[in-house]
Protein backbone atom coordinates (compact mmCIF):
# COMPACT_ATOMS: atom_id res chain seq x y z
CA UNK A 1 0.00 0.00 0.00
CA UNK A 2 1.11 3.54 -0.77
CA UNK A 3 0.03 6.97 0.42
CA UNK A 4 -0.52 9.71 -2.12
CA UNK A 5 -0.01 13.39 -1.26
CA UNK A 6 -1.14 16.39 -3.26
CA UNK A 7 1.21 19.32 -2.52
CA UNK A 8 0.22 22.96 -3.11
CA UNK A 9 3.22 25.21 -3.81
CA UNK A 10 1.54 28.54 -3.06
CA UNK A 11 3.56 31.75 -3.54
CA UNK A 12 5.89 30.48 -6.24
CA UNK A 13 2.87 30.22 -8.54
CA UNK A 14 2.77 34.03 -8.59
CA UNK A 15 6.22 34.23 -10.17
CA UNK A 16 6.31 34.90 -13.89
CA UNK A 17 9.49 34.72 -15.96
CA UNK A 18 11.53 32.83 -13.35
CA UNK A 19 8.77 30.54 -12.06
CA UNK A 20 10.55 27.43 -13.37
CA UNK A 21 13.59 28.24 -11.24
CA UNK A 22 11.45 28.40 -8.07
CA UNK A 23 9.62 25.18 -8.98
CA UNK A 24 12.91 23.39 -9.60
CA UNK A 25 14.29 24.64 -6.27
CA UNK A 26 11.24 23.43 -4.33
CA UNK A 27 11.29 20.03 -6.04
CA UNK A 28 14.98 19.73 -5.22
CA UNK A 29 14.35 20.62 -1.56
CA UNK A 30 11.58 18.02 -1.20
CA UNK A 31 13.73 15.34 -2.83
CA UNK A 32 16.72 16.18 -0.63
CA UNK A 33 14.69 15.92 2.57
CA UNK A 34 13.03 12.64 1.59
CA UNK A 35 16.04 10.78 0.24
CA UNK A 36 16.08 8.30 3.12
CA UNK A 37 12.84 6.65 1.92
CA UNK A 38 11.38 5.23 -1.28
CA UNK A 39 9.22 7.85 -2.97
CA UNK A 40 7.96 9.11 -6.32
CA UNK A 41 7.60 12.85 -6.91
CA UNK A 42 5.87 14.35 -9.94
CA UNK A 43 5.39 17.99 -10.83
CA UNK A 44 2.53 19.44 -12.84
CA UNK A 45 1.45 23.08 -13.24
CA UNK A 46 0.41 24.34 -9.82
CA UNK A 47 0.87 21.03 -8.01
CA UNK A 48 3.36 18.40 -6.87
CA UNK A 49 2.29 14.79 -6.33
CA UNK A 50 4.16 12.58 -3.89
CA UNK A 51 3.75 8.85 -3.41
CA UNK A 52 5.34 7.04 -0.45
CA UNK A 53 5.04 3.66 1.21
CA UNK A 54 2.25 3.62 3.76
CA UNK A 55 4.68 3.06 6.66
CA UNK A 56 6.39 6.35 5.77
CA UNK A 57 3.19 8.43 5.69
CA UNK A 58 3.73 10.30 8.97
CA UNK A 59 7.38 10.97 8.17
CA UNK A 60 6.59 12.36 4.70
CA UNK A 61 3.91 14.62 6.16
CA UNK A 62 6.35 15.87 8.82
CA UNK A 63 8.95 16.68 6.16
CA UNK A 64 6.47 18.56 3.97
CA UNK A 65 5.15 20.53 6.95
CA UNK A 66 8.70 21.80 7.57
CA UNK A 67 9.68 22.58 3.95
CA UNK A 68 9.43 26.30 3.07
CA UNK A 69 7.67 26.86 -0.25
CA UNK A 70 4.97 24.28 0.53
CA UNK A 71 1.62 25.97 1.05
CA UNK A 72 -0.55 22.97 1.88
CA UNK A 73 -0.52 19.17 1.89
CA UNK A 74 -3.43 16.79 1.42
CA UNK A 75 -3.62 13.00 1.47
CA UNK A 76 -5.54 12.37 -1.73
CA UNK A 77 -7.00 9.62 -3.86
CA UNK A 78 -5.70 9.54 -7.43
CA UNK A 79 -8.35 8.44 -9.89
CA UNK A 80 -9.05 7.98 -13.56
CA UNK A 81 -11.04 10.83 -15.08
CA UNK A 82 -14.26 8.84 -15.05
CA UNK A 83 -17.27 10.15 -13.17
CA UNK A 84 -18.09 6.87 -11.46
CA UNK A 85 -14.50 6.49 -10.22
CA UNK A 86 -14.49 10.04 -8.85
CA UNK A 87 -17.82 9.51 -7.07
CA UNK A 88 -16.53 6.29 -5.50
CA UNK A 89 -13.46 8.15 -4.19
CA UNK A 90 -15.64 10.98 -2.82
CA UNK A 91 -17.77 8.45 -0.91
CA UNK A 92 -14.63 6.79 0.48
CA UNK A 93 -13.29 10.08 1.77
CA UNK A 94 -16.68 11.11 3.18
CA UNK A 95 -16.96 7.78 5.02
CA UNK A 96 -13.71 8.45 6.87
CA UNK A 97 -14.85 11.95 7.86
CA UNK A 98 -18.25 10.61 9.02
CA UNK A 99 -16.46 8.04 11.17
CA UNK A 100 -14.71 10.95 12.91
CA UNK A 101 -18.08 12.52 13.74
CA UNK A 102 -18.56 14.93 10.82
CA UNK A 103 -22.16 15.57 9.77
CA UNK A 104 -22.13 18.42 7.24
CA UNK A 105 -20.07 18.78 4.08
CA UNK A 106 -19.73 20.60 0.81
CA UNK A 107 -17.98 19.76 -2.46
CA UNK A 108 -15.64 22.06 -4.38
CA UNK A 109 -14.46 21.13 -7.86
CA UNK A 110 -11.66 22.61 -9.97
CA UNK A 111 -11.83 21.47 -13.57
CA UNK A 112 -8.59 22.33 -15.36
CA UNK A 113 -9.36 19.81 -18.11
CA UNK A 114 -12.25 21.48 -19.94
CA UNK A 115 -12.85 18.34 -22.03
CA UNK A 116 -14.26 16.56 -18.99
CA UNK A 117 -18.01 16.11 -19.63
CA UNK A 118 -19.24 17.66 -16.35
CA UNK A 119 -18.42 21.25 -15.49
CA UNK A 120 -17.28 22.18 -11.97
CA UNK A 121 -20.81 22.79 -10.66
CA UNK A 122 -22.14 19.61 -12.24
CA UNK A 123 -19.32 17.49 -10.75
CA UNK A 124 -19.86 19.00 -7.30
CA UNK A 125 -23.60 18.38 -7.47
CA UNK A 126 -23.11 14.78 -8.60
CA UNK A 127 -20.64 14.11 -5.79
CA UNK A 128 -22.95 15.68 -3.21
CA UNK A 129 -25.83 13.50 -4.33
CA UNK A 130 -23.69 10.35 -4.35
CA UNK A 131 -22.37 10.95 -0.84
CA UNK A 132 -25.76 11.72 0.74
CA UNK A 133 -27.29 8.65 -0.90
CA UNK A 134 -24.48 6.40 0.32
CA UNK A 135 -24.17 7.91 3.80
CA UNK A 136 -27.45 8.91 5.43
CA UNK A 137 -25.65 10.53 8.39
CA UNK A 138 -24.23 13.26 6.13
CA UNK A 139 -25.95 16.29 4.66
CA UNK A 140 -24.80 19.10 2.36
CA UNK A 141 -24.16 22.48 4.01
CA UNK A 142 -22.34 24.93 1.76
CA UNK A 143 -22.21 27.68 4.42
CA UNK A 144 -20.97 25.85 7.52
CA UNK A 145 -19.54 22.45 6.56
CA UNK A 146 -17.59 20.20 8.91
CA UNK A 147 -15.40 19.23 5.97
CA UNK A 148 -14.95 19.94 2.29
CA UNK A 149 -14.49 17.32 -0.40
CA UNK A 150 -12.11 18.83 -2.97
CA UNK A 151 -12.09 17.42 -6.50
CA UNK A 152 -9.40 18.47 -8.97
CA UNK A 153 -9.78 17.34 -12.56
CA UNK A 154 -6.44 17.75 -14.29
CA UNK A 155 -4.40 15.17 -16.26
CA UNK A 156 -6.02 12.79 -13.75
CA UNK A 157 -8.59 13.31 -11.02
CA UNK A 158 -7.58 13.96 -7.42
CA UNK A 159 -10.01 13.80 -4.52
CA UNK A 160 -9.23 14.82 -0.95
CA UNK A 161 -10.72 16.42 2.16
CA UNK A 162 -8.52 18.02 4.81
CA UNK A 163 -5.42 20.03 3.89
CA UNK A 164 -2.56 20.39 6.36
CA UNK A 165 -0.78 23.76 6.27
CA UNK A 166 2.83 24.01 5.17
CA UNK A 167 5.29 26.77 6.12
CA UNK A 168 4.37 28.78 2.98
CA UNK A 169 6.92 31.25 1.63
CA UNK A 170 9.70 30.48 -0.84
CA UNK A 171 11.97 27.44 -1.22
CA UNK A 172 15.25 27.61 0.68
CA UNK A 173 18.12 28.84 -1.50
CA UNK A 174 15.93 30.67 -3.99
CA UNK A 175 17.06 34.02 -2.50
CA UNK A 176 20.72 33.21 -2.03
CA UNK A 177 22.57 32.74 1.24
CA UNK A 178 22.72 34.69 4.50
CA UNK A 179 24.77 34.61 7.70
CA UNK A 180 22.70 34.40 10.89
CA UNK A 181 24.11 35.83 14.12
CA UNK A 182 22.92 32.99 16.33
CA UNK A 183 22.98 33.45 20.09
CA UNK A 184 21.43 31.26 22.74
CA UNK A 185 18.46 33.60 23.12
CA UNK A 186 14.87 33.44 21.92
CA UNK A 187 15.07 35.91 19.05
CA UNK A 188 17.83 34.84 16.68
CA UNK A 189 16.53 31.28 16.02
CA UNK A 190 13.14 32.77 15.14
CA UNK A 191 14.85 35.25 12.81
CA UNK A 192 16.65 32.38 11.07
CA UNK A 193 13.39 30.47 10.66
CA UNK A 194 11.62 33.53 9.25
CA UNK A 195 14.32 34.21 6.67
CA UNK A 196 14.41 30.52 5.66
CA UNK A 197 10.70 30.89 4.86
CA UNK A 198 11.63 33.80 2.59
CA UNK A 199 13.95 31.57 0.59
CA UNK A 200 17.28 32.42 2.24
CA UNK A 201 19.77 29.60 2.76
CA UNK A 202 21.27 30.08 6.23
CA UNK A 203 24.70 29.57 7.75
CA UNK A 204 25.09 30.66 11.37
CA UNK A 205 27.84 32.19 13.44
CA UNK A 206 28.08 31.95 17.22
CA UNK A 207 30.52 34.03 19.26
CA UNK A 208 31.90 32.07 22.20
CA UNK A 209 33.88 33.62 25.07
CA UNK A 210 35.21 30.70 27.07
CA UNK A 211 35.76 30.65 30.05
CA UNK A 212 33.31 33.53 30.59
CA UNK A 213 30.64 31.46 28.86
CA UNK A 214 30.40 27.74 29.48
CA UNK A 215 30.64 24.80 27.12
CA UNK A 216 26.96 24.20 27.91
CA UNK A 217 26.17 27.58 26.33
CA UNK A 218 27.84 26.45 23.11
CA UNK A 219 26.03 23.10 23.16
CA UNK A 220 22.76 24.97 23.60
CA UNK A 221 23.45 27.03 20.47
CA UNK A 222 24.40 23.91 18.53
CA UNK A 223 21.09 22.34 19.53
CA UNK A 224 19.28 25.46 18.29
CA UNK A 225 21.19 25.19 15.00
CA UNK A 226 19.95 21.61 14.60
CA UNK A 227 16.40 22.75 15.30
CA UNK A 228 16.61 25.46 12.64
CA UNK A 229 18.06 22.92 10.19
CA UNK A 230 14.66 21.21 10.01
CA UNK A 231 13.49 24.34 8.14
CA UNK A 232 16.68 25.14 6.23
CA UNK A 233 17.55 21.56 5.21
CA UNK A 234 21.00 21.72 6.83
CA UNK A 235 23.13 24.15 8.81
CA UNK A 236 26.77 25.17 8.73
CA UNK A 237 27.61 26.71 12.11
CA UNK A 238 30.73 28.80 12.64
CA UNK A 239 31.92 28.83 16.28
CA UNK A 240 34.08 31.93 16.70
CA UNK A 241 36.12 32.33 19.88
CA UNK A 242 35.72 36.01 20.76
CA UNK A 243 37.35 36.08 24.20
CA UNK A 244 40.38 38.15 23.17
CA UNK A 245 38.21 40.62 21.26
CA UNK A 246 35.93 41.07 24.23
CA UNK A 247 38.78 41.51 26.70
CA UNK A 248 40.34 44.13 24.47
CA UNK A 249 37.05 46.00 24.32
CA UNK A 250 36.76 45.87 28.11
CA UNK A 251 40.27 47.29 28.47
CA UNK A 252 39.29 50.26 26.31
CA UNK A 253 37.90 51.98 29.35
CA UNK A 254 34.50 53.22 28.10
CA UNK A 255 32.23 50.76 29.88
CA UNK A 256 29.01 52.37 28.66
CA UNK A 257 30.05 51.58 25.07
CA UNK A 258 31.10 47.95 25.64
CA UNK A 259 27.96 46.37 24.20
CA UNK A 260 28.03 48.62 21.15
CA UNK A 261 31.69 47.89 20.49
CA UNK A 262 31.00 44.16 20.82
CA UNK A 263 28.05 44.35 18.40
CA UNK A 264 30.21 46.24 15.92
CA UNK A 265 32.97 43.64 16.23
CA UNK A 266 30.48 40.83 15.71
CA UNK A 267 29.08 42.52 12.65
CA UNK A 268 32.60 42.95 11.28
CA UNK A 269 33.34 39.25 11.85
CA UNK A 270 30.05 38.24 10.24
CA UNK A 271 30.92 40.43 7.26
CA UNK A 272 34.26 38.61 6.85
CA UNK A 273 32.57 35.20 7.05
CA UNK A 274 29.86 36.31 4.61
CA UNK A 275 32.52 37.34 2.11
CA UNK A 276 34.28 33.97 2.39
CA UNK A 277 31.12 31.89 1.93
CA UNK A 278 29.63 34.24 -0.71
CA UNK A 279 26.61 35.18 1.40
CA UNK A 280 24.45 38.10 0.28
CA UNK A 281 23.14 39.29 3.65
CA UNK A 282 23.53 39.20 7.42
CA UNK A 283 20.54 38.20 9.57
CA UNK A 284 20.01 39.22 13.19
CA UNK A 285 17.26 38.79 15.76
CA UNK A 286 17.20 42.48 16.67
CA UNK A 287 13.89 44.21 17.44
CA UNK A 288 13.64 47.99 17.60
CA UNK A 289 13.89 49.27 21.17
CA UNK A 290 13.83 45.82 22.77
CA UNK A 291 17.16 46.38 24.57
CA UNK A 292 19.54 49.30 24.83
CA UNK A 293 21.75 48.17 21.94
CA UNK A 294 18.72 48.06 19.62
CA UNK A 295 17.78 51.73 19.39
CA UNK A 296 17.67 53.09 15.85
CA UNK A 297 20.94 54.97 16.45
CA UNK A 298 22.71 51.91 17.82
CA UNK A 299 21.49 49.71 14.98
CA UNK A 300 22.91 52.23 12.50
CA UNK A 301 26.27 52.11 14.29
CA UNK A 302 26.59 48.29 14.26
CA UNK A 303 25.37 48.11 10.67
CA UNK A 304 28.12 50.49 9.57
CA UNK A 305 30.57 47.58 9.91
CA UNK A 306 29.26 45.90 6.74
CA UNK A 307 28.22 46.91 3.26
CA UNK A 308 25.84 43.94 3.08
CA UNK A 309 22.13 44.31 3.80
CA UNK A 310 21.34 43.49 7.42
CA UNK A 311 18.01 41.66 7.55
CA UNK A 312 16.08 42.03 10.81
CA UNK A 313 12.80 40.13 10.39
CA UNK A 314 11.80 40.79 14.03
CA UNK A 315 12.40 44.56 13.86
CA UNK A 316 8.76 45.51 14.44
CA UNK A 317 7.55 42.41 16.27
CA UNK A 318 6.47 42.35 19.91
CA UNK A 319 8.39 40.02 22.22
CA UNK A 320 5.28 37.97 22.98
CA UNK A 321 4.80 37.34 19.25
CA UNK A 322 8.39 36.18 18.98
CA UNK A 323 7.95 33.85 21.97
CA UNK A 324 4.78 32.41 20.41
CA UNK A 325 6.70 31.66 17.20
CA UNK A 326 9.62 30.16 19.15
CA UNK A 327 7.21 27.84 20.93
CA UNK A 328 5.61 26.82 17.64
CA UNK A 329 8.90 25.98 15.91
CA UNK A 330 10.34 24.16 18.93
CA UNK A 331 13.19 26.49 19.92
CA UNK A 332 11.73 28.20 22.99
CA UNK A 333 12.44 25.51 25.60
CA UNK A 334 16.06 25.36 24.43
CA UNK A 335 16.50 29.15 24.34
CA UNK A 336 15.42 29.57 27.97
CA UNK A 337 17.99 27.10 29.31
CA UNK A 338 20.06 29.05 31.91
CA UNK A 339 23.34 29.40 30.02
CA UNK A 340 24.15 33.05 29.36
CA UNK A 341 25.89 34.34 26.25
CA UNK A 342 28.75 36.83 26.10
CA UNK A 343 26.50 39.84 25.45
CA UNK A 344 24.74 39.40 28.81
CA UNK A 345 27.91 38.86 30.84
CA UNK A 346 29.66 42.02 29.62
CA UNK A 347 26.64 44.35 29.51
CA UNK A 348 27.29 47.77 31.13
CA UNK A 349 25.01 49.08 33.86
CA UNK A 350 24.30 52.29 31.92
CA UNK A 351 24.66 51.60 28.19
CA UNK A 352 24.71 54.24 25.49
CA UNK A 353 21.23 54.79 24.03
CA UNK A 354 21.83 57.64 21.57
CA UNK A 355 25.46 57.44 20.49
CA UNK A 356 27.43 60.10 18.70
CA UNK A 357 27.96 58.17 15.47
CA UNK A 358 31.32 59.67 14.46
CA UNK A 359 32.68 59.65 18.02
CA UNK A 360 31.97 55.95 18.58
CA UNK A 361 33.17 54.99 15.12
CA UNK A 362 36.45 56.71 15.97
CA UNK A 363 36.54 54.95 19.35
CA UNK A 364 36.01 51.59 17.66
CA UNK A 365 38.92 52.31 15.31
CA UNK A 366 41.11 53.30 18.26
CA UNK A 367 40.60 49.88 19.83
CA UNK A 368 42.43 48.30 16.88
CA UNK A 369 40.31 45.16 16.93
CA UNK A 370 40.61 44.19 13.29
CA UNK A 371 43.59 41.86 13.64
CA UNK A 372 41.95 40.10 16.62
CA UNK A 373 38.70 39.76 14.68
CA UNK A 374 40.45 38.27 11.65
CA UNK A 375 42.45 35.93 13.88
CA UNK A 376 39.24 34.76 15.56
CA UNK A 377 37.53 34.16 12.21
CA UNK A 378 40.56 32.30 10.85
CA UNK A 379 40.48 29.96 13.86
CA UNK A 380 36.70 29.51 13.81
CA UNK A 381 35.46 25.96 14.21
CA UNK A 382 33.04 24.93 11.48
CA UNK A 383 30.32 22.43 12.34
CA UNK A 384 27.86 20.94 9.89
CA UNK A 385 24.43 19.73 10.90
CA UNK A 386 22.68 17.68 8.23
CA UNK A 387 18.95 17.24 7.76
CA UNK A 388 19.47 13.85 9.36
CA UNK A 389 20.87 15.56 12.47
CA UNK A 390 17.77 17.75 12.53
CA UNK A 391 15.53 14.67 12.28
CA UNK A 392 17.31 13.14 15.25
CA UNK A 393 16.78 16.37 17.17
CA UNK A 394 13.04 15.88 16.61
CA UNK A 395 13.12 12.26 17.76
CA UNK A 396 13.02 10.65 14.31
CA UNK A 397 16.13 8.57 14.95
CA UNK A 398 15.37 5.72 12.57
CA UNK A 399 14.89 8.07 9.64
CA UNK A 400 17.92 10.12 10.69
CA UNK A 401 20.08 7.01 10.57
CA UNK A 402 19.06 6.16 7.02
CA UNK A 403 19.21 9.79 5.92
CA UNK A 404 22.77 10.22 7.15
CA UNK A 405 23.77 6.87 5.66
CA UNK A 406 22.49 8.08 2.30
CA UNK A 407 20.46 4.96 1.60
CA UNK A 408 16.75 4.24 1.60
CA UNK A 409 14.98 2.50 4.42
CA UNK A 410 14.46 -1.24 3.92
Amino acid sequence: MRTFFLIKPGEIELKLGNRREFVHRLKEQIQKRLHGIHFDLEEYPGRFFLSVEEKDTDFALFVLQHCPGVNGIAQAIKSEKRTERILKAAIEIASKEAARGARRFKVETRRSDKSFPLDSYGMSAAAGDAVTQALSSLSVDVHNPDFIIAIEIRERAYIYASTSPGPRGLPVGSQGKGVLLLSGGIDSPVAGYMMARRGLAIESVYFHTYPFTSEEAQKKVEQLARRIAIWTGSMHAWIVSFTEVQLKIKKGGREEANTLMLRMAMMKAADVIASRIKARAIVTGESLGQVASQTAENLRLSQSMTSLPVLRPLIGIDKEETIATARRIGTYTISILPYEDCCVLFSPKHPVLKPDFEDLRAYFSSLELESEILKAVDKAEEKFFSFGDALREYGLDAYAEFWNAGGPRA
